[in-house]
């Protein structure tokens, strides 16, 4: 008995997963995901998480009053509730969406639920310094402990076409499941450009020979740039080639509960004007 043949499966993103807080720009990376969503023909999780504050004092349940924990928990859901509706009025009445939410820290509980998507998309803004509401992730928490590729969008960003990507070249491992994680971005798009800084044309020279194997045509560069302008340079040469999307590794480490970036990945988190996927 022979086995039945089926259709490839064209190469995409199965699950993606979308924050949501209560932040401005909210409904706007909701359909930035779910457009994605129906591009790769993806399952959509919209997720958010509200953060419980216990009590600074010893309370004693009085009858018929609510109890400041029980307070906190209405507070809560109330909030996540407004996120789901507006998640809800983006992706209208598509069938595979799923809403996810718990009343914990966002970022723990966005990077326990990573384990069932392809890829996450949140805001790139880092909730812990910019002073934002409780719902936001911070940027380098998720993006160090996920496990997944995170395509971070910056404010105001409601549409990636990516037909043009740039792609910041380091040998190293978090740059390389950049690329792999980017895949299907990679292979739709009209131009790739490979950026390399310093010496490293070979490394550079073979990712350029990697994509060919995979049909995608790719352009190499190398910049002589200080340390701290490689970022600046990254958007500067995204800017010449009309690209809406950086593929990049991100590079940090856990020191006292704190991350630690690297200098590119702290710039792009904090500054960047473009889409970027990054992968730890």
């Amino acid at each position: 008995m022979t086995a039945a043949h089926s259709s490839p499966t064209p190469p995409g993103y199965a699950s993606i997963m979308v924050s949501m807080d209560l932040r401005p720009d909210a409904e706007q990376r909701a359909r930035l995901a779910t457009i994605l969503a129906d591009r790769f023909g993806s399952r959509l999780i919209g997720i958010a998480a509200h953060p419980i504050a216990p009590p600074l004092y010893f309370e004693t349940a009085l009858p018929d009053v609510q109890s400041a924990m029980d307070l906190e928990h209405r507070h809560a859901a109330r909030e996540i509730a407004k996120a789901e509706a507006a998640f809800r009025k983006v992706v209208g009445t598509r069938n595979r969406v799923e809403w996810r939410h718990a009343h914990t820290i966002p970022a723990d509980f966005v990077v326990e639920q990573a384990r069932a998507a392809d890829l996450i998309v949140a805001s790139r803004s880092r909730a812990r310094h910019d002073g934002l509401e409780p719902m936001s992730l911070d940027a380098g928490d998720l993006v160090l402990a996920a496990g997944r590729p995170v395509l971070f969008v910056p404010p105001e960003t409601e549409l990636l076409a990516a037909k043009h990507i740039v792609i910041a070249w380091k040998d190293t491992r978090e740059a390389r499941r950049a690329v792999a994680d980017a895949m299907p971005f990679l292979k739709a798009a009209e131009g790739v450009t490979v950026v390399t800084f310093g010496a490293d044309d070979r490394g550079a020279a073979d990712v350029g020979a990697y994509l060919a194997c995979h049909g995608i045509e790719a352009s190499v560069r190398r910049k002589d740039v200080a340390a701290q302008a490689v970022a600046a340079e990254l958007m500067r040469v995204a800017e010449i080639d009309a690209a809406d999307l950086i593929v990049c590794g991100a590079y940090g480490h856990s020191r006292a509960s704190e991350w630690v970036f690297g200098g590119v990945t702290r710039d792009l988190l904090a500054h960047s004007r473009l889409c970027c996927l990054m992968a730890h």
